[in-house]
Order: C-alpha cells, then sequence, then structure tokens
C-alpha cells in the first residue's frame, strides 16, 4: 500500500528533540510491514517563526518533502510538489488537513487538540475554520488521537459519526508489572509551560512533605518554578528519552495535571514502568486511565482549570489507599498497557483506514 502522510508534526532530523515522534512511529511501523509511507510536512513560514521550529528548506530529506509556503496555502500549492499517485492520503495537524483539500485522492483526516481549537476559536473564523470543515467533510475517514478528542469532535459534527474512528497511539518497549509497596516518590516529566499546571503540582507537594518530587523537563517556566519549590523538589532540566524511563522505573507516583492535550504518550510511558499514574479528567488520556480503576484522574472543572487542592485530593487518596487496593490498580495498569504497544495501535489504525478506503 502506498500512503502519504501530510503533517507539519513530523521531526526532519533526529536532533528535533522537541518534535513530537508519535506520527512517525506510526509511519515506521507501517513501513515495517511492507508499506510505501512518505511524507509531505507542509510548513507555513509565519507559524513556524511563532512556534520557534527548526527551519529546512524546500526539499527533499530521505522521504521527507518539506515544502515552505509564506502564505497559508492560499495558491496553488501544487507548483511545489512533485506528481502524487498514493492509495490514501493521511493528514495530521490543522496545516496538513488544510494543505490536504489541495490533494486529490482518498482521504483520511485526524483529530488532535489544535484541531479543536481552530474548530472553535473565533480567532480562527476567517479562513482556518471554513478549510478545516471541507476537509472533514471530504475525508473519507476522520482519526481521532483520543476517546475525548472524539466525544469533542462529534458535539460538533455529529454527522460524521459513521466515518469517525480512535487513532491512539503506543510505547515500544515490553511494560513491566510493579510490585512497588512505596508511595513516596513522585515523578513528573513536560514541556514547563503553564497549561502543564507543573506550579499546582508543586505548590501541592510543598504541603505534603512526605512526598519527594522530581520534575524533568525544561521551558518557559523553569526559573518560575524553582523559586517557588521547597527542598523536597528537585529538577534535572531536559533529559533524553532513555534517560526519562530509567526514572520512571525508579518513581512510585507519575503525574502530570497538564490540559489540552491531544493524547499524552507520557502517561503511557509511565504506567508502562510501573508508576501509579494521575492524568485529568476530560483530556486526552481520559478513557484509557480510569479513575481509580488504573491510575487517577484530577478533576477538571468545566472552565479547564486546575488546583492545587484538586491534584491534593488525589494525591491524599493515592495514600489512604490499602496496600492490596494498590496492587489491584497496578495490575489493572499492566494489563491495560499491554494493549497499547505502537506495532498493534498502527496496525489498528491502518486496519481501520482499510476498511473506510
Amino acid at each position: 500500500m502506498k500512503i502519504l502522510l501530510v503533517t507539519d508534526l513530523y521531526p526532519v532530523s533526529e536532533k528535533e528533540i522537541k518534535t513530537p515522534k508519535t506520527i512517525l512511529s506510526f509511519a515506521q511501523e507501517w513501513q515495517k510491514s511492507g508499506n510505501q509511507v512518505d511524507v509531505i510536512k507542509p510548513n507555513f513560514l509565519l507559524n513556524s517563526f511563532i512556534r520557534h521550529k527548526p527551519f529546512y528548506k524546500t526539499g527533499y530529506y530521505n522521504n521527507i518533502y518539506n515544502v515552505n509556503y509564506i502564505t497559508p496555502f492560499l495558491f496553488d500549492v501544487s507548483k511545489k510538489l512533485p506528481k502524487l499517485n498514493y492509495d490514501v492520503i493521511i493528514a495530521h495537524m490543522p496545516s496538513g488537513i488544510i494543505f490536504s483539500n489541495k490533494l486529490h485522492g482518498k482521504k483520511i483526516c485526524a483529530v488532535h487538540n489544535s484541531d479543536i481549537e481552530v474548530l472553535t476559536n473565533p480567532i480562527y473564523s476567517i479562513y482556518f475554520k471554513s478549510q478545516m470543515k471541507k476537509a472533514y467533510k471530504n475525508a473519507n475517514g476522520i482519526a481521532c488521537r483520543s476517546e475525548v478528542l472524539k466525544e469533542k469532535f462529534l458535539n460538533i459534527f455529529p454527522e460524521y459519526k459513521n466515518k469517525t474512528f480512535l487513532c491512539e497511539s503506543g510505547i515500544d518497549f515490553e511494560p513491566q508489572l510493579s510490585e512497588k509497596t512505596s508511595r513516596v516518590n513522585i515523578l513528573t516529566c513536560a514541556n514547563l509551560i503553564s497549561r502543564k499546571n507543573i506550579d499546582k503540582l508543586i505548590f501541592a507537594v510543598n504541603d505534603m512533605p512526605q512526598f519527594h518530587l522530581t520534575v524533568i523537563g525544561d521551558g518557559k517556566e523553569y526559573k518560575n518554578l524553582i523559586k517557588i519549590a521547597n527542598d523536597n523538589i528537585e529538577f534535572t532540566g531536559y533529559l533524553e528519552h532513555s534517560k526519562v524511563l530509567e526514572k520512571m522505573k525508579q518513581s512510585d507516583i507519575f503525574v502530570l495535571p497538564s490540559i489540552n492535550e491531544t493524547f499524552g504518550m507520557v502517561y503511557l510511558e509511565a504506567m508502562a514502568s510501573g508508576c501509579l499514574t494521575i492524568g485529568v479528567k476530560n483530556d486526552g488520556i481520559d478513557g484509557i486511565i480510569q479513575d481509580e480503576i488504573n491510575g487517577f484522574l484530577i478533576k477538571n472543572n468545566t472552565n479547564k482549570h486546575i488546583t492545587t487542592k484538586d491534584i491534593k485530593r488525589v494525591l491524599e487518596r493515592v495514600l489512604s489507599l490499602p496496600e492490596q487496593k494498590i496492587k489491584v490498580i497496578l495490575q489493572n495498569c499492566y494489563n491495560t498497557v499491554n494493549s497499547y504497544k505502537s506495532v498493534d495501535c498502527a496496525n489498528r489504525y491502518l486496519q481501520n483506514i482499510l476498511k473506510i478506503i
């Protein structure tokens, strides 16, 4: 099968440590199973500079064709493109989906949190929203990156229910069944920006000296977070992925009180590393994590506001549960994550596409 991926969420170089590799993982697994996968990375230059993304000249980088545009694909984009002939075109992220309107063939359009933002935020109403609506209408199938996003999307477009399915991500290592009995060492790992709510987590742990919190990551909020942290909180800065997984295996609890998450691979990795994992209700990982079944969920108010009290309540709940209950949660966690391996998730994604096209 010949597959064309169209997305700007794709690393051109291995040095792009801050570019998520979730769509890359799909492509790699599809290639392993004998499919041809090529990539067009449409780059709207203004968006690239605003988000401080690495810049590449228009051209081929192995199987990736990076193509730059000054305007957001308003004109005939095909003038810069090679000849296209694929069994299916799969578009991810707003730029990829809008770009796909210019391409001919069977199409799958994905739904990330950024797509919901474009569809619901008035700032995008002039051009971007109409182009997104056009793409979803014409798509053969619509792939939602999480159960939460599927629900949000169908609230906007209930008429597309019959062509909508899930395309969740998976881990690329063997999960471990945890036998941990301690509930002391907490870990969080994130790009340290405001919507990750690491400040709320720090305030919660400041008031709970029985915990030791390790914060992995860097970002705009790094210096501010250090200033508000007590002695029971350690900052590592950025760590390579392998080092993050080592830290997870050494930790008892993983907490990330982030909002507006598309999916949250880091939660799955924490679950697979044997951590009691705490996410946020009505956000990306909700639906995979079930509260007090295979993990825990922090209350998420309707105005998307997480409080320090919300986090403390969950941590207190974790401490209060009997050891036997914790063992059951960890066993359920292990069972869950075993069905979220990257090869299985990529195969499910591709099988859903084949059913539709």
